[in-house]
């Protein structure tokens, strides 16, 4: 199984911006994606956006869209989530994900990473 370790997660003021990687141990094989999602405590894990490893698609979550930006690096076998005007609603723990299947649904991603906190402090 594919390990996934996230980093950049911190308390940021709003308006204020965060950078997360997640780093995975090998080439994510057989993974059609990668993808961020995040919960908020009482809340159920949501999905924030994903790229496609083929061809490098990307989609988004409306609640981040023209906020939120990903990028990789394969030589790095790297995911980042660039965070902008971060909102007090954004505070989460944010998880990095790869599986196949439905991009937008959870139950699509069966390698997880630990998870990062974000707190947006207003």
């Amino acid at each position: 199984q594919v390990q996934l370790v996230e980093s950049g997660g911190g308390l940021v003021q709003v308006g204020g911006s965060l950078r997360l990687s997640c780093a995975a141990s090998e080439r994510t094989f057989g993974r059609n994606f990668m993808g961020w999602f995040r919960q908020a405590p009482g809340k159920e894990r949501e999905f924030v956006g994903a790229v496609i490893w083929s061809g490098g698609s990307i989609v988004y979550a409306d609640s981040v869209k023209g906020r939120f930006t990903i990028s990789r690096d394969n030589a790095k076998n790297t995911v980042y989530l660039q965070m902008n005007s971060l909102k007090p609603e954004d505070t989460a723990v944010y998880y990095c994900a790869a599986g196949n299947g439905f991009i937008y649904s959870r139950r699509s991603y069966d390698s997880w990473g630990q998870g990062t906190q974000v707190t947006v402090s207003s």
